[in-house]
């Protein structure tokens, strides 16, 4: 049997001591991080960026095929992501975490030896948090503060007619991730003797469990001095994140399905499952790509990205939402993303 030691031999204190000990400060704007009433920073002349999400065990996340350390890795990067979909770069992250009496120190542990790799990863300094009890599970809170150049921060609200639609990387593979995962979890409960198969998807699942943030976007667009016209990142579904652009922008656009990047093992995927890899791509959620719209004149800055797919383009609102699809059919775009509240 594994060690373990109960949280409570160590008290609030001992346990913040035990999670924070290894810091180590990247940015020199971080004055004060944790150990004081309050961490100090100092953006330098910079506009600064904060985003926070929560992650509740049973909602968000399941540890039944979760490991810790992943799920510590994640939670810092879903945050660092609606950074980098700012335009801006992260630079400091807040963690707060409730937890049951099922949770032991060594759990904990490694849940921040994932926290650590992210800010390792991103260059992001840790500078506080809260640890508490909860009655049942584990919740996880993160708050991401980045920077930007006054006026460079870029909203979802600022698309205009005529600028091409743009996704970073491909879509759809975290859903299949989680598909897959959730069908061996149902296989395992029904006969416990049964080891999983995951049938060498290394890729989609770890678009699930180890998801990244496109740092390299935001520094290629940096470099070819591109500012998009509109972004955000795609944590819901594209559709969904589509509409959102579309509404705030007050615009309309013209999607083509056969643009769409979708990766051929999560094309193949969607095929075992009897799922149609577009409707996996616009509906599946935690890809953790930027959308992205930039003026035409800037076309030719990012054509021999591979990494950048342009996948249509905007129109005038009267127009509404719509998707070309592969046999020219034109129908309208739902919103048919994750939802927590459903």
């Amino acid at each position: 049997m594994e060690e373990r030691t109960e949280i409570n031999d160590l008290g609030e204190f001992g346990l913040i001591d035990r999670l924070t000990r290894n810091i180590e400060i990247r940015n020199a704007g971080t004055i004060l991080g944790v150990g004081d009433d309050g961490a100090v920073i100092d953006h330098f002349g910079k506009q600064t960026v904060v985003s926070t999400d929560m992650l509740v065990e049973g909602i968000h996340f399941d540890l039944m095929y979760t490991p810790l350390k992943h799920l510590g890795y994640k939670s810092v990067v879903v945050n660092l992501s609606d950074i980098y979909a700012m335009n801006a770069v992260p630079t400091q992250v807040t963690m707060s975490i409730a937890f049951s009496n099922r949770f032991s120190l060594e759990a904990l542990d490694e849940f921040y030896d994932g926290v650590y790799a992210a800010c390792e990863r991103y260059n992001v300094d840790l500078i506080g948090g809260d640890t508490t009890s909860s009655q049942k599970g584990f919740i996880i809170s993160v708050t991401a503060i980045g920077e930007v150049t006054p006026g460079q921060f870029v909203k979802r609200s600022t698309a205009q007619k005529g600028d091409l639609l743009c996704v970073s990387g491909d879509l759809g593979a975290a859903y299949l991730g989680l598909t897959l995962l959730e069908r061996e979890k149902q296989i395992f409960l029904e006969n416990p003797k049964v080891q999983p198969d995951l049938e060498n998807q290394t890729y989609i699942i770890g678009r699930q469990l180890k998801p990244e943030a496109r740092q390299d976007i935001i520094a290629f667009l940096a470099e070819k001095e591109i500012i998009p016209t509109s972004m955000m990142d795609v944590s819901d579904g594209l559709s969904s994140e589509i509409l959102h652009i579309c509404r705030q922008s007050e615009v309309g656009c013209v999607l083509y399905e056969d643009k769409i990047p979708v990766h051929d093992d999560a094309r193949q995927m969607a095929m075992q499952f009897g799922l149609d890899p577009t409707a996996c791509a616009l509906s599946g959620g935690e890809d953790y790509e930027l959308l992205f719209t930039m003026k035409q004149a800037d076309y030719d800055k990012i054509v021999l990205n591979e990494a950048i797919a342009v996948i249509g383009y905007i129109t005038g609102p009267e127009e509404g939402a719509h998707i070309i699809t592969r046999g020219g059919n034109k129908h309208e775009i739902t919103a048919q993303g994750w939802n927590s509240f459903k």
